[in-house]
């Protein structure tokens, strides 16, 4: 075991190995109880979601161990599950079994990139500053969602939102976790988001906020709801649209450029980046690929590489074996779901808003006195959360980059493929409706 993922060359042993596991995992375990609660709004079994997340979670994590042999975990990802419920399915109208089939679909495009090496074409196609504002556009519609769901920003007819009621119960609850876990993550906790929902739970029901679970350990809830829907539970007609074209491009294009920017950031922290490249690379994106159509298979949005995983790499990870100990966590929470009732929207929405906050960062990396990058840019960000669509904000994006800099007169410096993705993204803008 230590010879397979090279304990002595990267000065590592089992004890630092297992802390590393233990640490990423603490440090996302949040998304067992969210990914849940966001896609039972797309009218998903909350139950088979769960079980659905945790084996995404396992199963992913420990081929990205195995495969790659990267301390790098992964699981659901957030912004891509806020797609699939809140623009896919309810914005869009997609029955979620066809949004599965999206995600399965993206999957397997994004396994046959990888293999035939055309993934440094498609990233080179695409401006460093359209990645970043669909990250810091993501961010801000996660947060909204998370504030929407605390009962801070409530919907009003004169101004279309406004502050809600600050003095009832459940906002009070969700406040208070907010609290909290901001205290967490700027004293440096790396499960601080977990943390925080414990607390606000335990919270919760000491004040009769939340009733307090039956149980703490149950049988794992059953996969039967929406194991295999994505090949079962839908109609030909429902495949060949353009929507669904939007969807499986959306799902592509945010889980790659997100996949690609969390295992170099991470890869670079733990000393693996050489030369500007990662070892391994083609490997690290098959698993991820891979765990996104099985996590579909299963009954998952995308699964994608968590950059809490820079937690466990803080902690001395070094080698896959740390992935292997996340992943064999995440199979243990298995059995943890009677407290599924226990985390309400009011307790997720710290998380919510948090990571939100996290991917706001890259607003930073834009170079908004260049007008013509300035305008999709804005365009990409502020559409997210004002259309309640990452999809629309992604489209708005593509469309008026190619226009903006033809006008500048830098059109030859824009790649093909961004002229090709302006039709597609045109046409799903003049069909939308």
């Amino acid at each position: 075991m230590d010879r397979y993922f090279g304990f002595k060359e990267h000065g590592t042993g089992y004890r630092q190995e297992t802390v590393a596991g233990l640490t990423t995992f603490l440090a996302m375990a949040y998304i067992l109880f969210v990914n849940p609660l966001i896609l039972a709004d797309a009218g998903m079994d909350i139950g088979a979601v769960f079980t659905a997340t945790a084996l995404a979670a396992a199963i992913g994590t420990i081929i990205m161990g195995v495969l790659a042999k990267y301390p790098i975990a992964l699981a659901p990802g957030m912004g891509l599950n806020a797609f699939f419920a809140y623009s896919v399915v309810l914005g869009m109208g997609i029955e979620w079994q066809v949004a599965l089939l999206g995600v399965f679909f993206s999957g397997i495009i994004f396994i046959l990139i990888t293999v035939f090496k055309i993934r440094e074409t498609i990233i080179n196609a695409i401006p460093a500053e359209l990645k970043y504002a669909a990250a810091a556009g993501i961010g801000l519609f996660i947060a909204f969602i998370g504030l929407k769901n605390a009962g801070i920003v409530v919907p009003y007819e004169a101004t279309a939102v406004t502050l809600g009621n600050m003095t009832a119960p459940t906002t009070v609850l969700a406040v208070f976790g907010l609290v909290v876990t901001v205290i967490f993550m700027v004293r440096g906790y790396k499960g601080g988001i977990f943390y925080g929902m414990i607390i606000t739970s335990i919270a919760g029901i000491v004040f009769g906020i939340i009733q307090p679970p039956e149980a703490i350990v149950g049988s794992v809830p059953s996969l039967a709801p929406t194991f295999g829907a994505l090949f079962t539970d839908i109609t030909f007609e429902q495949v060949f649209t353009i929507q669904l074209l939007v969807v499986v491009l959306t799902f592509l294009f945010v889980d790659f450029f997100d996949t690609a920017g969390t295992l170099y950031a991470v890869a670079n922290q733990a000393g693996f980046v050489k030369d500007n490249k990662l070892p391994r690379a083609g490997k690290a994106l098959i698993a991820d690929s891979s765990a996104t159509s099985i996590g579909a298979i299963l009954g998952t949005s995308t699964t994608t590489a968590y950059i809490e995983s820079s937690s466990g790499v803080a902690a001395g990870g070094r080698t896959g074996f740390a992935s292997v100990v996340t992943g064999i966590l995440f199979l243990i929470a298995l059995f943890f779901s009677p407290l599924l009732g226990v985390v309400t929207q009011e307790v997720t929405a710290a998380a919510l808003i948090i990571v939100g906050i996290l991917m706001t960062s890259s607003l930073g990396l834009i170079d908004w006195k260049r007008f013509e990058i300035a305008v999709p840019a804005f365009l990409t960000i502020i559409t997210m959360p004002l259309t309640y669509s990452i999809a629309t904000g992604i489209a708005l994006g593509f469309v008026f980059y190619p226009l903006t800099m033809v006008v500048k007169g830098k059109g030859k410096d824009v790649h093909p493929i961004m002229y090709g993705l302006f039709f597609v993204f045109l046409s799903y803008l003049i069909f939308l409706h």
